[in-house]
């Protein structure tokens, strides 16, 4: 009996220690994103063989490409690693090694050293989306997608405001770059606002003759303009590869997770 209270006395210290400094750690910034967990995900669970896990770091790595939905089976998985501890840890990860790299940069005063930015899965999180559209198993739908755009709701993903606020202080310009069309601009710039990303270089979106490009060459070209202006892409951030291959891409690039969708 004295061995039972002694354990739950322990384990109650260590979950209060625990909470606290994840607290401290994000700035104060909650970690989930959205409330719900979903009951099962495991990671042990099969596709042909292979775990989950490993369809992940499929896709992290880009070893796996031009996928279309997330594999039925890993469905659940997703959505657990979407809303569980590991996809904020993963994503702190990155961002701790971005701050790094921008503090180690002997920067100009001119104000022409920039880090790129993406917005969507970057800066701004749509998990409260794909929680409601199964995590990524569900065929992409463009106008129900642009509906959740248009309420300008989406959170910011906690870690990478963090950057954005460790690189302004340090004196680096901030470009945004998306793959949204030109007509959601003030929707977007609303909910960049909203979410803590105040202030901002460049807004960049897609205009209508860049409609049916690819986003790895779109992105390509935008970072071309910002080079000939004179620009210096010091950083450049996204979830997808396509934000971090192409020309142009920048001194150092650093990709953030994401397991819900493909742009190529």
């Amino acid at each position: 009996m004295e061995r039972l209270s002694l354990f739950i006395l322990l384990a109650t210290i260590f979950s209060a220690i625990c909470c606290n400094a994840s607290s401290i750690e994000h700035g104060g910034l909650p970690l989930p994103i959205h409330p719900i967990r979903p009951k099962s995900g495991s990671g042990g669970e099969l596709l042909d063989g292979i775990s989950c896990n490993s369809w992940r770091l499929a896709v992290e790595t880009n070893n796996l490409r031009n996928w279309k939905t997330v594999p039925a089976e890993c469905g659940d998985y997703v959505g657990h690693y979407l809303l569980g501890q590991y996809y904020r840890q993963d994503s702190r990860y990155v961002t701790l090694e971005a701050a790094k790299y921008g503090e180690s940069i002997n920067r100009t005063r001119d104000g022409k050293d920039i880090w790129v930015f993406d917005i969507d899965e970057t800066t701004l999180s749509n998990v409260p989306y794909y929680a409601t559209h199964g995590f990524g198993i569900q065929p992409y739908n463009d106008t129900s997608f642009n509906a959740w755009v248009d309420t300008g709701k989406a959170p910011a993903l906690p870690e990478s405001l963090v950057l954005y606020n460790r690189l302004s202080s340090l004196g680096f310009k901030v470009v945004f770059l998306t793959g949204r069309a030109e007509m959601r601009r003030e929707v977007t710039r609303k909910n960049l606002r909203a979410a803590g990303y105040r202030n901002w270089e460049k807004l960049l979106l897609r205009q209508p003759s860049d409609a049916h490009k690819p986003a790895v060459v779109f992105k390509s070209e935008q970072r071309a303009k910002l080079v000939k202006q004179g620009y210096r892409i010091q950083g450049n951030i996204g979830d997808q590869w396509s934000d971090i291959l192409g020309t142009d891409i920048g001194s150092r690039t650093f990709k953030l997770p994401d397991p819900v969708y493909y742009i190529s």
